[in-house]
């Protein structure tokens, strides 16, 4: 289904000239032109359909430091940070509230996992807490499991998808920033080798950087100007419940459910790591790469389906002419199918987890494309061989969550500042120049 979102204003005039021009309005576009707009640069952000139209509007919700990658951590722990300023800053209700994240298990191995993880975590300053089976139970009031024990982060948090981007992108507007919905960046504007600007579907737009914040749409924009970006879309399932009695205050994961208490007092819900792949050109073309991922962690959770997608959308083949329409017009907003399936069986997971839900109803259901790299760590990163682009794409999953702490990083690097964090993981090169990739653990 087409999700609803909160409204954004549009710029009505296009500028002639920008410091920066964003092409992407999910949570890493709009915290990107924010946060380069904080700096004092003229910032022109550009969406094909509406802010948080895509995955930015369809995700859990989760704002999460527990359990990231080790190169993550730092982002995720800035991101946190950011959370728990953007309302007061913009004026604007992102629906962030610090209520905690909880883990649950009944696996031995999973404690030892995150005993590991969280010797790790002390040593970037991040602290959270191992649960015994007791205390684990007492986090998860209700539940009809003996849990054996359990993870917990006070600090981490919860947002509404409908509407934090959006708040993120009117905060940006106050500070001058210019928006454009309904506007697709049709390609890049190259002179001798060197980006100058965008070309979008209202005219051409001169810009001195140019940040591609595409999303699942990402590897066909750089596809179109010769680059190479490793990415696959993963269709993930979600939906809303009507109102329920409380049995988390925050979010909270088992082995069986993900769940998040929402403003309204209902829940979204969905299956950790379960998802779908539509077959298609472009993510096929990079099957190799993520071989060991697939072998290692997804094997067990992806199912596989030919059909539409192949020959129209994010992956597919063909190129088009900047004069005329392109993909991202034919499509303003992504929406796949979702698995009824698989979100039937979650609800009735969730029930036998916790009785006192036996009256909640599914309410809405929709599914959302997932950029995800081979390693399952994003690309926040210059483009070598196109001087003038940048790209903030493939977060597999964690762009909700870490969407402020990746602005943040993204817009230091366009402006030349000392970035919060070492950007060298994030670098697009390392799936070309010989780098081992790490493999996914606790993500």
């Amino acid at each position: 289904m087409t999700i609803q979102v909160d409204p954004v204003p549009n710029t009505p005039e296009l500028p002639e000239h920008v410091d920066v021009a964003v092409i992407g309005g999910g949570i890493i576009g709009v915290c990107s032109a924010y946060e380069l707009a904080r700096k004092g640069a003229r910032v022109a952000l550009f969406e094909k359909g509406v802010i948080a139209g895509e995955q930015s509007g369809r995700n859990w919700g989760w704002c999460r430091q527990q359990n990231r990658s080790m190169f993550e951590l730092p982002m995720a722990m800035h991101a946190l940070r950011r959370w728990g300023e953007l309302g007061d800053e913009t004026g604007e209700d992102t629906g962030f509230r610090r209520e905690g994240i909880v883990y649950t298990t009944t696996r031995a191995e999973d404690i030892d996992k995150w005993r590991a993880w969280e010797a790790g975590a002390r040593e970037h300053g991040f602290i959270s807490h191992i649960l015994d089976g007791d205390e684990a139970q007492a986090k998860s009031p209700g539940t009809t499991t003996d849990w054996l024990g359990g993870l917990f982060s006070p600090d981490d948090g919860r947002a509404e998808p409908a509407k934090a981007a959006p708040a993120i992108a009117r905060g940006l507007v106050k500070l001058g920033g210019h928006v454009f919905q309904n506007c697709a960046v049709r390609g890049l504007d190259i002179d001798n080798g060197q980006v100058r600007g965008v070309v979008t579907e209202r005219g051409r737009v001169r810009a001195d950087k140019v940040i591609g914040a595409g999303g699942a749409w990402s590897g066909r924009m750089c596809r179109r100007h010769g680059i190479g970006l490793p990415v696959t879309n993963v269709i993930g399932t979600a939906f809303t419940t009507t109102a329920a009695p409380e049995v988390t205050p925050g979010c909270l994961t088992t082995p069986t459910v993900a769940m998040r208490r929402r403003l309204d007092g209902g829940y979204t819900l969905a299956v950790p790591g379960r998802g779908r792949i539509d077959l298609a050109p472009l993510g096929m073309r990079y099957a190799t790469k993520f071989y060991a991922a697939y072998q290692r962690k997804l094997k067990k959770k992806l199912t596989y389906r030919l059909g539409k997608p192949f020959f129209s959308g994010p992956e597919a083949l063909g190129s088009w002419s900047l004069d005329g329409i392109s993909p991202f017009e034919k499509q303003r907003i992504l929406d796949p199918k979702p698995d009824a399936g698989l979100a039937r069986d979650t609800l009735a997971a969730c029930q036998r987890e916790y009785p006192a839900l036996a009256d909640m109803a599914m309410d809405e259901l929709w599914a959302g494309a997932i950029d995800t790299t081979p390693d399952m760590i994003p690309i926040i990163s210059p483009v070598s061989s196109l001087p003038g682009f940048m790209v903030a794409s493939g977060f597999s999953g964690h762009g909700f969550g870490i969407g402020p702490g990746a602005g943040r990083l993204i817009a230091d690097m366009a402006a030349g500042d000392e970035p919060i964090v070492d950007p060298s993981p994030y670098r697009l090169d390392r799936f070309y120049d010989g780098t081992k990739l790490k493999q996914p653990e606790l993500m």
